[in-house]
């Protein structure tokens, strides 16, 4: 009878082993199998909170089978200590595996309300969006300007929240006065800034900031990454440029940046100006004018007089030989490589053109003819105007 016990015992057991094995292996492709989400959602996940209430969250809103196989996996995976505050996307079809690693990884939000500071060359906006998790698209819910318009509720209450991201995007060809003159006005960094950086010396880019960062780390790196590109582009130069230093490229590329703001454009215009310099031209830009009067402190807001081209100063390029002793703006990494890819062109002029590109030349009589076309389309712009 003992015998008899002891083998429907291991027999029992053996089964118990067997079908626990599947268990496990279907635990397994569940968790690792595509989940059954069809459109995207911004999953939020609280400071302070846990697996349970974020297993129970996701299923409800459909993104797994089981909260409880979500949690058992996070567990084996040894990842339910790990969970980050923050807005996630969960994608169609992501895996609980996937959604695990989402919410553990830590870093930046993937979705929800980001709030974006945006540096131009006229105005500092703040810009409140929110991504739409179905179009993967954002939806803008307020602009204004800091320090010009009253400052909105939606912002106050979205600046506040813990899972709202803070971005700043510097444009192409602001100056080094205009970056820390915005940067002053934020009111979600901290600290003072000393002396304003070198004129050019701020990468155009877009960067990820929190709450309390230092405006003289975020400075810093800006100067970072245009160090970065300036070395880049200096290393990808053509050979028979007549620049002598990153400096030079640095200074020739931000002059690339004020004339054009016609990314296919970028390329002839450097040509333009590497062809003066190789002909021993003067380079004639009204961008160094301006900057001569303004020192990057603003936007000059109206034309140039006669006596302002003819005026004697460091950048005037109307008066001076070859480069002025500095950049005149920041450029992006496209103009810095513009400089130092300029395209084999035979121009030596250029003016606008009505289309706000501008009509190339060879020859002095083939550019006063671009010239009159010009003034003849400012002239009908002024009548129309006029008439209005």
């Amino acid at each position: 009878m003992w015998r008899s016990i002891a083998s429907n015992a291991m027999t029992f057991l053996i089964v118990a082993l067997f079908v626990l094995g599947g268990v496990i292996l279907w635990g397994r492709g569940q968790y690792e199998s595509a989940g059954p989400l069809d459109q995207a959602i911004c999953l939020q996940v609280d400071r302070g909170s846990n697996f349970r209430r974020v297993s129970v969250d996701l299923e409800k809103q459909g993104a797994v089978s089981s909260a409880s196989l979500f949690r058992i996996g996070a567990d084996y995976a040894d990842k339910s200590s790990q969970l980050k505050a923050g807005s996630f996307l969960v994608e169609p079809g992501a895996t609980m595996e996937e959604i695990v690693e989402l919410v553990t990884q830590g870093g930046a939000s993937t979705c929800g309300t980001e709030v974006v500071y945006r540096i131009g060359v006229n105005r500092l906006s703040a810009q409140v969006r929110e991504l739409d998790p179905t179009t993967n698209r954002f939806v803008e819910l307020v602009e204004f300007q800091p320090g010009v318009e009253d400052t909105p509720e939606v912002y106050s209450e979205i600046k506040e929240a813990q899972d709202t991201r803070f971005r700043i995007a510097l444009a192409e060809g602001v100056t080094s006065w205009q970056i820390v003159t915005a940067l002053r006005g934020m009111d979600v960094l901290s600290g003072s800034v000393g002396e304003i950086p070198p004129e050019g010396a701020l990468a155009p880019n877009s960067y990820e900031v929190r709450p309390g960062d230092e405006r003289g780390d975020v400075l810093a790196q800006m100067q970072e990454q245009q160090e970065l590109w300036v070395a880049a582009a200096w290393e990808a130069r053509d050979a028979d440029l007549p620049l002598n230093s990153p400096e030079e490229l640095l200074t020739l590329a931000s002059i690339i940046e004020k004339e054009t703001g016609v990314a296919q454009e970028r390329g002839q215009v450097a040509s333009v100006f590497v062809n003066r310099l190789n002909r021993g031209m003067r380079l004639q830009t009204d961008p160094t004018v301006i900057y001569g009067i303004t020192k990057g402190q603003g936007v000059l807001g109206r034309g140039l007089r006669r006596s302002e081209l003819r005026a004697a100063t460091p950048w005037n390029t109307y008066v001076i030989e070859g480069l002025p002793p500095t950049p005149i703006a920041n450029p992006g990494r496209a103009s810095l490589m513009a400089a130092a890819q300029p395209e084999e062109t035979p121009f030596v002029f250029f003016v606008a053109d009505g289309t706000g590109g501008h009509a190339f030349a060879e020859t002095l009589d083939e550019h006063n003819s671009n010239v009159a076309r010009w003034r003849e389309i400012e002239a009908e712009r002024a009548a129309a105007g006029d008439d209005g």
